[in-house]
């Protein structure tokens, strides 16, 4: 890897952490989707927040908006702590701009609320991320190319096969990478030079600041709901500033296991979520949480080991294939194939399988779960069975996936 002079290549940071997450509901209608827990301890949020921290970025705004108060109290009381006097991870959200109660109307505007804290900063670089998405990614890489190009504007971006790139927003480039033309799910994607695959953009970009400010106030005088993806990057196209795509496949972190490489997923829809959760339980997951010099980070916690209560013929307390939390206690139930958060408790002769639990989930005796996500604080009665018959499920009111996943939550929709 390139080593990066920190005072030569000041960045700050804003992510996008506003979004309702409406494909994610019935677990977005008390929280924001980069709110979500994800792999039991975790919020989402924290993937790209470790990424900046283990990038040594450590000036971060995280912009919020929709039910965010559990959010900020997240980064307020984990993020903001690890950093030091010069340094801040800070949620800030439209109730407090002085301009008053104003919610976000496109990316590129969420940014324009926030501008003056580009227009202070010293910074040379200015990444502009989302905040839900779940990857590993060493962002001074991305710079050193923003850099190495004198791109206005560094497009992160997924290599992904011609018969794929339909379902995303497309980059045709030239040969070094520079942007030529931008297409929303075209019919026939222009694939990378020499390659049969295609760029499609994750929605991460790095700004040169002044170019930034630029674009935005421009952009504000033409759209009410500036976007970066609609609006901005057109009309850099358009004027012919120098934009460039970054191939996320070639991006390496210390220690990355070949299943890692070029591992992004947008868990923006509830069976999505179930599949990048599962996969974490697989023998050599994609997703490798044990990378400790990449570690993902989220608030500590003094919660106690997992436990596991009885070994006798008819009730035996037993993990296999699970991916358990502290706090938890399985006490005489029997779980497969499973993520469980912290503080849950598996009670007797209960059976949890391929399954995912969040904090505090309780199971009474008997229970029988499989294929089914159950949010926060959820109590199951003793003897309920889950997940095995679709009818059942529906008249209890659970919300079902189109990939048959049973979905338990405490909210009601309105």
């Amino acid at each position: 890897m390139t080593a990066i002079n920190p005072t030569s290549r000041k960045t700050i940071a804003m992510v996008l952490a506003g979004g309702k997450g409406e494909r994610l509901s019935p677990l977005t209608l008390s929280r924001p989707k980069p709110g979500v827990s994800f792999g039991g301890k975790y919020k989402i949020i924290d993937f790209v927040l470790s990424n900046f921290f283990n990038s040594n970025i450590k000036n971060v705004y995280v912009l919020t908006q929709y039910k965010s108060y559990q959010l900020n109290k997240h980064i307020r009381d984990s993020w903001d702590k690890w950093t030091g006097w010069d340094e801040h991870f800070e949620a800030i959200s439209p109730e407090t701009n002085s301009d008053g109660e104003e919610w976000f109307k496109g990316t590129a505007d969420a940014i324009g609320h926030y501008l003056r804290f580009v227009e202070d900063s010293d910074a040379d670089y200015v990444a502009v991320f989302g905040g839900d998405h779940i990857y590993k990614m060493d962002i001074r890489q991305m710079i050193d190319f923003h850099s190495a190009h004198q791109a206005d504007i560094t497009i992160a971006s997924l290599e992904v096969p011609q018969a794929e790139a339909r379902r995303f927003g497309v980059f045709s480039v030239d040969e070094q990478g520079r942007v030529l033309e931008f297409a929303e799910k075209p019919e026939q994607p222009q694939c990378i030079p020499g390659r049969d695959t295609c760029f499609a953009s994750m929605g991460n970009y790095i700004f040169s600041r002044q170019k930034l400010i630029q674009m935005i106030k421009e952009g504000k005088k033409r759209y009410a709901d500036l976007d970066f993806g609609k609006h901005v990057i057109p009309m850099m196209l358009a004027q012919g500033d120098a934009v460039y795509a970054y191939n996320f496949n070639e991006n390496l972190i210390p220690d990355m296991t070949p299943e890692e490489k070029g591992y992004w997923k947008d868990v923006g829809t509830l069976d999505s979520y179930y599949e990048a959760n599962m996969d974490l339980v697989a023998v050599s997951p994609q997703l490798n949480l044990y990378n400790y010099r990449w570690p993902i980070l989220t608030k500590p916690s003094n919660l106690p080991p997992a436990k596991t209560v009885f070994d006798d013929d008819d009730r035996r307390g037993q993990c296999l294939d699970s991916y358990v939390c502290g706090g938890c206690v399985i006490s005489g139930g029997t779980v497969r194939r499973s993520v469980l958060g912290q503080r849950c408790r598996i009670n007797s002769f209960s059976v949890v399988e391929d399954s995912i639990l969040l904090e505090g989930v309780n199971v009474g005796r008997g229970a029988r779960i499989r294929r089914a996500i159950i949010d926060e604080g959820v109590q199951i009665e003793d003897g309920a069975v889950i997940g095995y018959d679709r009818d059942a499920d529906q008249k209890a009111g659970y919300t079902i996936t189109q990939g048959g996943i049973v979905v338990v939550s405490a909210c009601k929709r309105d």
